[in-house]
């Protein structure tokens, strides 16, 4: 067998062994819809021609989408982008400020414990008085939730740095900047990606809550304005978009932390036992 045939085989047995089980639930699910025949429960085919038509039928000077995806599907993409971006540039800062310092946690601790024991789609009514209705709010509520992985996972990776690195860079008075930028960020990385990825999931979610209320656009607002048209297979394909979307994002970030923690002896030698 050649090399290239070899490759091929691999790919498509890890293909297979990804995806057979999902590929299995969808035929089921296409065979006992089409069995029950209830307007509730449209088969996956009717489902994926209903997001074709509302999506890919626009004009080439388009790129063939509609001015669904442009008027819905790309602001609630940049809302939930921009506000992730937020919550973790403000959770990292944050994480890394309390994290080093001795004392931080033991102020900053119980409020936090507090805080983010308050679900983020109660404190819409707040966001709205405060931001009013619209991508202020909106943003607000993602902010609010995604924030909290962020830090936390930001400060039990700085508080991680082993004794020897700190004692190694206070005997060669190493500058903040540097210790800070090239040993304690580097170290906390992978807790800092592990609460990056939850704070994406709860973004996507809080996306999707916060265009439920006082919206008048976005994938949140289109899928209860088609729930409550009883326009079934619509709603349905919302719904399947915010699967792709969750899991599309998620891998994106993956590829990134790949890339970004290969200088890890662990990682490198996971990587290699992945590849064969």
């Amino acid at each position: 067998m050649s090399t290239s045939e070899s490759q091929s085989l691999k790919f498509v047995r890890g293909f297979l062994n990804r995806w057979l089980l999902f590929i299995a639930v969808v035929l089921l699910w296409e065979l006992v819809t089409r069995l029950a025949g209830d307007v509730f429960f449209p088969p996956p085919s009717k489902i994926l021609a209903t997001g074709g038509e509302i999506w890919f039928t626009g004009p080439a000077s388009q790129l063939f989408l509609t001015d669904t995806v442009y008027n819905n599907i790309l602001p609630s993409l940049g809302r939930v982008l921009g506000a992730w971006a937020i919550a973790s540039v403000v959770g990292v800062a944050l994480g890394t400020a309390l994290g080093r310092s001795r004392t931080g946690m033991d102020y900053a601790g119980p409020l936090s414990a507090f805080a983010r024991a308050i679900p983020p789609p109660t404190l819409i009514p707040v966001f709205l008085v405060l931001f009013g209705i619209g991508t202020g709010m909106q943003i607000a509520t993602i902010v609010f939730g995604a924030l909290w992985p962020v830090l936390l996972n930001t400060v039990d990776g700085v508080r991680s740095v082993g004794q020897l690195q700190q004692e190694t860079a206070r005997s060669f008075r190493t500058p903040a900047r540097y210790w800070i930028g090239m040993v304690v960020l580097p170290a906390a990385l992978p807790k800092i990606f592990a609460g990056l990825r939850l704070a994406l999931s709860i973004a996507l979610i809080l996306m999707v809550v916060s265009e439920l209320v006082g919206a008048l656009n976005g994938i949140g607002y289109e899928l209860i304005f088609s729930q409550r048209q009883f326009d079934f297979p619509v709603m349905w394909a919302w719904i399947v978009l915010l699967g792709v979307l969750g899991y599309g994002l998620n891998a994106l970030l993956l590829r990134v932390e790949r890339r970004a923690l290969r200088w890890q002896p662990t990682r490198s030698a996971q990587q290699a036992i992945a590849g064969g």
